[in-house]
């Protein structure tokens, strides 16, 4: 009950806004439930609520090793889980429907910034000293916060309150691992009301 309200609080600054909402799903990195709200004709702002990706094992390897649980650690394996991410963006949109000759329904590109937050559950195995056979284990929380820059399209149909989109960008982190750059994408569906 405590996390309905707290997303309902995030959320209500947006539900204010009246033009042009949408709510759905967004599949890809990150899976993401996302509401969307024209601000103006041109600019929308966006929250998204899902699951995070994993990163690459070099980069949960490098994480452990510059931060050993113990001065004589050695990595051996980890495991990673699945997380959560939250978004908070804005994009600027440009009627591209006559560029491709469509008669029904329109096509809108955009492009945008936002910041998100993401957290990933990493299990280290690792071993106190090199000469040492006896595995220890490590659990961490990996929490990244940064910039996120994308583009995409999205396509509004005529007769049915639905919209289709797809994306493409990129995330930036500033906490835990300045300069990680991680690519990101995915397509989705959205109810219009």
């Amino acid at each position: 009950m405590k996390y309905r309200i707290i997303i309902l609080f995030v959320f209500l600054p947006f539900i204010s806004f009246a033009q042009e909402r949408g709510v759905g799903i967004r599949l890809g990195e990150p899976l993401s439930f996302t509401y969307k709200d024209f601000l103006t004709d041109y600019i929308s702002i966006e929250g998204m609520f899902g699951i995070a990706g994993i990163n690459g094992a070099s980069y949960y390897q490098k994480d452990f090793e510059s931060n050993p649980p113990e001065s004589n650690s050695f990595y051996v394996s980890h495991n990673a889980q699945k997380g959560v991410s939250f978004n908070v963006r804005s994009a600027y949109h440009e009627d591209i429907t006559d560029v491709f000759g469509i008669t029904e329904g329109y096509l809108m590109a955009y492009g945008g910034a936002g910041i998100q937050l993401r957290t990933t559950k990493v299990n280290y195995t690792y071993v106190d000293g090199q000469a040492s056979s006896l595995l220890k284990n490590d659990s961490r929380t990996n929490v990244d916060f940064g910039p996120e820059a994308f583009v995409g399209a999205e396509y509004y149909f005529d007769d049915v309150p639905i919209s289709v989109f797809g994306e493409v960008g990129f995330f930036l982190e500033l906490i835990d691992r300045i300069g990680h750059i991680k690519g990101q994408g995915g397509v989705g569906v959205r109810y219009i009301f």
